[in-house]
């Protein structure tokens, strides 16, 4: 990594300040003739006539609601700032989900202020990073200059794309400093935004903000549906590709497993929507298995729970439990072939108006049935349910709203969400499983080490359901079948 000239002021913060060097830089200064040969022979790059981006309609829509809600007070969401990583790098950048959702963009140090207009409106601006001013020196001597991350829009392009009138964003915390009248922000993301509302705003006004965002995000529009979709189809696609290279992970790791999966996610999204958990063996009884250090064996089962995050960051949240020779044993197959009918009895419980709980009640109750059956708890069912005796061996909840967030609408209130409604344009997760820790006594030692989760995602419709992840096979015949197909 170059590192002979950025300084350790970054540039938003000292935009007409002189640029420091870097601590042990090769280089001792600039000289003013090549301070005066970087400032000219450059070709104007500006972009023209530019199209919206796809989802400006639909973020238009989401900030009028915004604006009703909240008729005459100042609306403050930040997009966030890089985050060290160690010394002086920095983790990729992922817009707060609440600027993208009601912006598009996905640029560091954006911020979206809601000026209120009128009686009941307001007027939105999106305060952004200009490009890089070539006269003084920033756009090759700053840390953040685009010589050295890459050229952003301008102010005028971004308006084109967006639909938002955009200002420069290195004022603002002045200006909100300086701004009178009611506020409320979106907190943990931006703490120099913060820091200049800090007199301005209250935890219980900003709270409700962003429980109303979150909340909002609960019915999909459209484009939502879209990308949601497009999320889970390249998801498909990555659990493909770890089938195919199965052999491989047995001679390497968990690993090879999840870096596999992550070349999908780049190839065709923006990331992983989230840690892959790639857990063989008896690591698919830790929930979130993350690590993914472990041994990739024969004989043992694959819990795979991943998903894909799409350029508008929307992510899938997709599981199968695939034996890794491509046979499950009689064990495997019934322990199995109990969560998938739990998870049919979860599907079958999602439809418009039945209550956020059916789902989970519905697959927990067959798990109880099978645990009872196979004689681990004593009946009555009922009895178990009650008591939540099952828990000992299913542990989670049997799913979640999904969006741009994995965990999607999580700030939202208990009444809106888990003792909630379904609706048509609703996307949630049925997800049940049954893990045997391989430390357990209380089951037979057959059990022990043995985990096994199935999730799809689910559409709410007008009539029921849709599996937007239907291109996996799941029940064991079928995931034996498709293996094979992919193996040749």
């Amino acid at each position: 990594m170059a590192d002979e000239l950025t300084p350790e002021t970054p540039e938003e913060e000292q935009p007409k300040k002189k640029h420091k060097q870097r601590k042990n830089g090769l280089y001792p200064g600039v000289s003013e003739e090549l301070a005066a040969s970087m400032r000219t022979g450059w070709a104007d790059t500006e972009l023209r006539g530019l199209e919206p981006i796809a989802q400006a309609a639909h973020t238009a829509a989401r900030r009028s609601a915004l604006s009703r809600r909240f008729p005459g007070e100042r609306l403050v969401v930040p997009a966030g700032r890089l985050k060290t990583r160690s010394n002086d790098t920095e983790y990729p950048f992922r817009a707060s989900t609440e600027y993208a959702y009601l912006t598009g963009d996905q640029t560091e140090n954006g911020v979206l202020v809601m000026e209120p207009a009128g009686e009941t409106g307001h007027q939105a601006t999106i305060y952004l990073l200009p490009r890089s001013d070539r006269e003084n020196g920033e756009f090759w001597l700053s840390g953040s200059g685009e010589l050295w991350v890459g050229r952003r829009h301008s102010l005028t392009e971004a308006e084109q794309l967006l639909g938002i009138p955009a200002k420069d964003v290195r004022k603002l915390a002045e200006e909100l400093a300086e701004s009178e009248g009611p506020v409320r922000a979106v907190r943990g993301h931006d703490s120099v935004i913060e820091t200049a509302l800090t007199d301005k705003v209250t935890k219980e006004h900003d709270d409700e903000l962003r429980v109303y965002l979150s909340e909002a995000r609960a019915v999909k529009d459209a484009f939502e549906i879209g990308e949601l979709q497009k999320a889970v189809d390249s998801t498909v696609r990555g659990f493909e590709d770890v089938v195919k290279v199965l052999d491989k992970a047995e001679a390497t790791s968990e690993r090879y497993i999840e870096g596999t999966f992550f070349l999908r996610a780049r190839v065709e999204g923006n990331d992983v929507g989230y840690g892959s958990i790639c857990a063989a063996g008896p690591h698919a009884c830790t929930l979130h298995w993350v690590r993914n250090d472990g041994d990739v064996r024969s004989g043992d089962l694959l819990l795979l729970d991943a998903g894909v995050e799409t350029h508008s960051l929307y992510t899938a949240d997709v599981t199968r439990t695939l034996p890794i020779n491509g046979t499950y044993t009689d064990i495997q197959r019934k322990i199995y072939d109990a969560v998938y009918a739990s998870q049919e009895a979860g599907i079958a419980a999602v439809k418009p108006g039945a209550k956020f709980r059916d789902f989970h009640d519905a697959s927990q109750h067959v798990l109880a049935e099978k645990l009872v059956e196979w004689g681990l708890l004593e009946g009555p069912v009922e009895r178990v349910l009650e008591l939540g005796l099952q828990r000992r061996w299913s542990l989670h909840g049997t799913g979640h709203m999904l969006g741009m967030d994995v965990h999607d609408c999580a700030a939202a209130r208990t009444e809106a969400y888990v003792d909630g409604t379904l609706e048509p344009g609703m996307c949630l997760t049925v997800e049940p499983g049954l893990y045997f820790q391989a430390d357990d006594l209380t089951v037979p030692e057959e059990y022990r080490g043995i985990g096994v989760r199935i999730e799809d995602d689910i559409l709410v419709t007008e009539d029921g359901n849709r599996n937007l992840s239907a291109g996996l096979p799941r029940t064991s015949d079928e995931v034996e079948a498709w293996m094979a197909r992919l193996k040749g």
